[in-house]
């Protein structure tokens, strides 16, 4: 494992708060995965609270033209 991927974030602090967070790029892409997931899971519950619409294939194909 790279020495990069052992450190930890690091915060950029203006004043006294904090401002920015510098991250690996490997956490980076779990954080983003994460995010996509939640809504993923956000999207599915607010589809199950719907009714679903059968259509023909056929007609499915046909607007696809």
């Amino acid at each position: 494992m790279s020495k990069a991927l052992t450190k930890k974030p690091q915060f950029i602090i203006e004043g006294d708060k904090p401002t920015a967070v510098i991250l690996n790029i490997h956490d980076y892409e779990e954080l983003l995965q994460r995010v996509e997931d939640a809504e993923d899971l956000a999207e599915l519950r607010r589809l199950r609270k719907t009714t679903l619409k059968f259509r023909p294939f056929e007609e499915f194909l046909e607007e696809q033209k």
